[in-house]
């Protein structure tokens, strides 16, 4: 008898309604059962450490064959020390403390006292590029914000996000008695996916958008069409302004260290050197970057300055070089010509870092460090579900577990 087909629309909703219907095991789960699962898939991620790699191989190996660019390849490689950090990230978070569920926030007239309590969303969706490490980073944000979760990955990332799940948070779920069906992943490489993903307004009111600029706007127009609110992380590329008062060989560290990964959000982008020392570094900056393999695009520039070289993958080792006329006009640039993402400034003139920083609206803004701390896990010792760069009030930056709240006021008896 032939197999029904099932349109990947029809798929997606099938997740959600599974993870629906399992959100309450989370929802009302002690802080100990969450602790225990994410404890358990700390222990899981090294007992099944060999079926987690050999998954990750045959995705990098399809990958490679479909010529991957070297960025995006190191993007979706699960080494055997990525494996380990990725459980001990879990570790953390399992002995993170939880959000108050109940603050007393004052009292009445008539005898009542006004209570804030935090409660979770019920399902978030997920939607994100081809980095296996993301599956259990939103994973475990979802689990410790007592949330349920659709996620759609990338297809060139489905083996390892497949293996991960059923390997790895399904039975650390199980293990401490919560639904393991309460993480839902999507299990087509169809793009469509992605759009029907925010289209499920009954059930995944939020999403969580990770990925291309272009992409992600798209589906966050999408959601809000349907009544979907997203957490979207669509820009990144962080630029760096060297200031005549900056120690040099900081600042040619900085830039290298800057650059270690090509194909993340946060590396280097923009590098703004200051225009009374631009020709007198210039060859210093040069022979930095090529000694981290990055080429200079040098003005006049072909292309816009805020150009994001990480999501081009014939071009991703290379850096953007332009003048800059005092820490003002630096942060200008930043302001106008790029993401917002983060930017930092190399000197030891203390006035002038107040004058950047003060400028300068980004999510992250940084003295005499780089932009690639602009990282959950590096900042606050959790794991993140994204980086927030939205100028409106709510979660901005690395977004994390006590974002994934919604906000209840109770007024109760004195």
């Amino acid at each position: 008898m032939r197999a029904v087909q099932v349109s990947v629309a029809e798929l997606v909703n099938r997740c959600a309604v599974a993870a629906k219907q399992a959100a309450p095991s989370l929802a009302d789960a002690p802080a100990a059962a969450i602790d225990a699962a994410l404890a358990a898939m700390a222990d899981r991620l090294t007992s099944s450490r060999a079926e987690v790699l050999e998954a990750n191989a045959e995705d990098v190996r399809a990958a490679t064959e479909s010529g991957m660019s070297a960025g995006l390849l190191d993007r979706l490689r699960i080494t055997d020390e990525r494996l380990t950090a990725m459980a001990e990230q879990l570790r953390l978070l399992a002995s993170a403390p939880h959000a108050s569920r109940e603050e007393e926030v004052g009292a009445l007239d008539g005898g009542l006292r006004l209570v804030r309590r935090s409660r979770p969303v019920g399902v978030i969706g997920a939607n994100y590029e081809a980095r296996p490490n993301v599956t259990v980073d939103v994973a475990s944000q979802l689990v410790k914000s007592r949330n349920a979760g659709v996620l759609r990955t990338g297809g060139a990332a489905l083996r390892s996000a497949t293996s991960l799940i059923t390997s790895v948070v399904a039975p650390a779920l199980s293990g401490a008695d919560l639904d393991p069906a309460a993480i839902q992943l999507v299990p087509t490489p169809d793009r469509s996916a992605a759009s029907a993903l925010v289209q499920q307004a009954g059930l995944v009111p939020l999403v969580i958008l990770r990925g291309s600029g272009d992409s992600t706007r798209e589906l966050g127009e999408l959601a809000a069409r349907h009544g979907v609110r997203t957490l979207a992380h669509a820009d990144g590329g962080g630029v760096l302004y060297v200031h005549p008062a900056a120690d040099r060989s900081m600042a040619l560290d900085l830039i290298t260290r800057s650059l270690d990964r090509l194909g993340v959000c946060n590396r280097l982008n923009l590098l703004l050197l200051d225009a009374s020392l631009y020709d007198d570094l210039l060859p210093d900056v040069r022979a930095a970057l090529s000694k981290a393999g990055v080429e200079a695009s040098l003005p006049p520039h072909p292309h816009a300055l805020g150009y994001e070289w990480a999501l081009d993958s014939a071009h991703e080792a290379t850096v953007t070089v332009a003048p800059a006329f005092g820490a003002t006009d630096a942060a200008r640039l930043a302001n106008e010509e790029t993401s917002g993402l983060a930017a930092a400034i190399v000197t030891d003139d203390k006035a002038a870092a107040d004058e950047f920083m003060a400028a300068y609206e980004g999510t992250g803004v940084f003295w005499n460090a780089p932009t690639r701390l602009l990282d959950g896990f590096k900042l606050l010792g959790v794991p993140e579900t994204g980086i927030n760069i939205d100028r409106v009030p709510g979660p901005r930056g690395p977004v994390t577990y006590t974002d994934l709240v919604l906000r209840q006021y109770a007024v109760v008896p004195g």
